[in-house]
């Protein structure tokens, strides 16, 4: 414990990490109210016979087209250093969300041209996260790069738990459109952040270019189990946020502010969770991402066995401690698994692949929620996850013993 304590204050000392952090907090808290005023405008704007159709769209605009950007945008992007591919994703989403308040005041804001923005401003977030992380590896020695991960992710966790509750009492005083105005701010303020960074940081050495990032993922079968577990933990974690709001309304007969209160005791556990995943870098990290899975399963399961209220709550609480290290571990991975001069292009195309993955889960369990009731989704969503926890595990207790 004290190694570890240590680790994070050596971490959060580092000139880098010193600068980094700070930016990545207040992006991170913006995009956190931005869960809120993105679907509450699409509300606003649209038709009332369409305001279902125009909120999906909007929801999905916000990340979705990071992967198409991923995969068109390399060519423009990926020579880029970590700093600036940190820096170009911020500089588009504060340009273009900045857009939405403004357009909004003077009456110009179509539903079409709102999702047309939020599109836009998604272009690059899977460079983006794809150059943070790039940036924790190149500053920090592996040794303390999974902590560096753990303060980032952590940053993420909290975000989610005070973002909501700040947009909810900023859309009451100024509008949801105000809210987005703040979160391109928050933006501004990362893109600044880091082409500060970009200009005093060293430039890494970087090979030349032979192989492209699907090549080098598919050259190295522990990059592409790494990514296939992660897209597969994400669909399978999808149905959740379908059949958590109507397990809520129609088998606990409880209200919002419930649903609300579940979300909030897995963001603690998930920020306290993150946190400790220094404590676990120096263990087998796919036997620890084994048991991560395996955890969250077993946490769902209170909910998808009882309509009790308090021990689906706390099930979602320990889930949330569980969870909380996952991306801090599997991004610790994929930096120790990379080659150096790819890694941004290879964690640009594992944050496009994982983005649809959650989607598909979110759409697959609207017609399983339909057929078969929210907990019972649940269970089966807990069911199958557990399946793919003990099968990791299995998988890796077998890869030790063979070598």
């Amino acid at each position: 414990m004290v190694e570890a304590l240590t680790r994070y204050r050596s971490v959060v000392r580092h000139p880098t990490l010193r600068r980094l952090l700070p930016g990545v907090l207040v992006s991170a808290l913006g995009d956190g109210m931005s869960i809120v005023a993105i679907a509450w405008l699409a509300v606003q704007l649209a038709p009332v016979a369409q305001r279902g159709v125009w909120t999906g769209l909007a929801v999905a605009a916000y990340a979705l087209p990071g992967t198409l950007g991923a995969a068109v945008l390399g060519p423009l992007v990926r020579n880029l250093g970590a700093a600036r591919l940190v820096a170009a994703d911020a500089v588009l989403r504060a340009a273009l969300l900045g857009a939405v308040p403004v357009l909004y005041a003077v009456g110009h804001l179509s539903p079409a041209g709102y999702v047309a923005l939020l599109a836009g401003s998604s272009l690059l977030h899977a460079w983006g996260g794809a150059g943070t992380y790039t940036l924790v590896a190149e500053a920090l020695p592996e040794r303390d790069r999974i902590t560096g991960n753990a303060l980032l992710a952590t940053c993420a966790q909290a975000a989610t738990i005070v973002g909501p509750a700040l947009a909810g009492g900023l859309t009451a005083l100024a509008g949801p459109a105000a809210v987005i105005g703040v979160d391109a701010l928050s933006f501004a303020v990362l893109a600044a952040t880091c082409l500060w960074l970009a200009r005093t940081l060293p430039s890494p050495v970087r090979q030349p270019e032979r192989t492209g990032a699907l090549r080098t993922i598919l050259a190295r079968p522990s990059l592409l189990a790494l990514i296939a577990v992660t897209c597969l933990f994400y669909v399978l974690y999808g149905p959740v946020e379908v059949a958590l709001p109507v397990h809520v309304a129609d088998e606990l007969h409880a209200s919002a502010s419930v649903l609300g209160l579940y979300f909030v005791v897995f963001g603690a556990g998930a920020a306290v969770g993150g946190l400790c995943a220094g404590l676990l870098q120096n263990r087998p990290l796919w036997l620890v991402i084994g048991a991560v899975v395996t955890g969250w399963g077993l946490a769902l399961l209170p909910s998808g066995l009882t309509d009790a209220l308090v021990p689906g709550l706390v099930g979602f609480g320990v889930g949330g401690v569980v969870y909380g290290p996952f991306s801090a571990l599997s991004n610790g991975l994929m930096q120790q698994t990379s080659p150096p001069g790819s890694l941004s292009r290879v964690l640009a195309v594992r944050n496009a692949l994982v983005v649809p993955s959650a989607s598909l889960g979110t759409a697959l369990g609207g017609p399983l929620v339909g057929a078969v009731g929210g907990r019972q989704t649940l269970l089966a969503s807990s069911v199958a996850t557990i399946a793919l926890g003990v099968a990791l595990l299995a998988a890796a207790l077998l890869r030790r013993r063979t070598g």
